[in-house]
């Protein structure tokens, strides 16, 4: 009986898995299941497309039936699932019944979204696809004001990249500094203020309870009543993994999709990866971890059970105003940040009492050192 691997998502979590799996068996059925057209392209390039001058349709790497025949799969477009059988090892969607041998769950994150009041909040805009993204340049008029909800690691590239487009952004976010959960002190002073110069004006400590539309765009209120105005309102609070379907298939699930090292899920023959996955009690939304699960699974689906080992992955934050690279400690790493301020730059080193480094964050002609520093972390996984 030939082996059929049916994989929902065609983010870059699924299209990996594929495509690693196709360097190891050109045998195996492989269907691939996307809930928009199917196409391929690199999510992390849409917080930086404006800059770069390119169009939402410019940012398709691969149509749909390009991407087919490059991984000789099924992709099937525009399909909705509904269920998981794991018994029956069958999934219910939109267009019927689709049996498995092995499925793999790559179906990503959702934006979070605030519980805004007001007339104008059914008009705020998230960006987590490519449609989302088409929505928000078409929406973008040249010169309009931008707010944008949450000062992370998305709201601020948007925000430099917004900038460079000559677009006025304000960025409002509850905590006291930007990129909140990757900085310490001096280097998040040391971003704000060259995001600052660069024309991002940064409103700390307030959050935006209502929008409403008015006759000249959107009039934002803040919990203690300040307001202020906006042509267009941008959400980049986060992303929460999607576990709802997992769940209802009875898959273990906590902050993401509970899977072991071998990416598998608490049922025989189901695997998860990517920004829906929860690996060892990680939830690493980011390109590197991606590709190593999908080379690790991919080998485990062709017959070659491999657990999936994280190195060291520093994140570059795609923030010309300030190039930051970032790889935090872990979640409880008993330690201290010892920050120092460079000419032109921070260099953040988060040191056990032993003083091995466990973690960095490099501003401005810091980020140089990425290499270099990189090569004294400890794995991640």
């Amino acid at each position: 009986m030939t082996q059929s691997v049916v994989i929902l998502g065609s983010g870059q979590a699924g299209v990996s898995v594929a495509r690693e799996l196709r360097k190891l068996n050109t045998d195996i059925e492989l269907t691939i299941i996307s809930t928009d057209d199917g196409g391929f392209y690199a999510k992390p390039t849409l917080s930086n497309a404006l800059a770069a001058g390119k169009a939402p349709t410019q940012l398709l790497l691969s149509s749909a039936d390009k991407l087919a025949e490059q991984l000789k799969a099924r992709i099937l477009a525009h399909t909705t699932v509904t269920a998981i059988d794991t018994q029956a090892k069958q999934i219910h969607t939109s267009i019927g019944p689709i049996s498995y041998s092995a499925l793999v769950l790559a179906n990503g994150a959702q934006p979070i979204r605030l519980p805004l009041t007001g007339s104008g909040a059914a008009d705020v805009l998230s960006v987590n696809n490519l449609d989302d993204y088409a929505i928000f340049r078409n929406t973008l008029q040249p010169g309009m004001h931008v707010a944008i909800l949450g000062a992370g690691l998305i709201g601020c590239e948007f925000a430099n990249d917004l900038r460079i487009a000559e677009h006025p952004v304000s960025v409002f976010d509850l905590a006291p500094q930007p990129l909140g959960r990757l900085l310490p002190p001096q280097a998040a002073s040391f971003f704000a203020e060259k995001l600052n110069t660069a024309g991002v004006q940064f409103h700390f400590g307030t959050s935006i309870t209502n929008v409403d539309s008015t006759a000249e765009g959107y009039a934002l209120t803040t919990t203690d009543g300040q307001q202020f105005k906006a042509d267009l309102v941008l959400s980049a609070i986060g992303l929460k993994p999607a576990t709802e379907l997992a769940a209802a298939a009875g898959l273990k699930t906590h902050r993401g999709i509970v899977v072991d090292r071998h990416l598998q899920t608490s049922v025989a023959d189901v695997y998860a990866l990517g920004d829906c996955a929860e690996v060892e009690g990680l939830v690493l939304p980011y390109i590197l971890p991606i590709m190593n699960a999908a080379r690790a699974l991919a080998k485990t689906l062709a017959g070659d059970v491999t657990a999936v080992s994280y190195p060291a992955m520093p994140v570059v934050v795609k923030t010309p105003a300030c190039p930051t690279v970032v790889s935090p400690p872990a979640i409880g790493a008993g330690g201290s940040w010892q920050e120092e301020v460079i000419e032109g730059g921070v260099r953040a080193l988060y040191k056990a009492a032993d003083g091995s480094l466990l973690g960095c964050a490099l501003l401005g002609e810091a980020s140089k050192e990425r290499q270099s520093i990189a090569a004294q972390l400890p794995a991640v996984l």
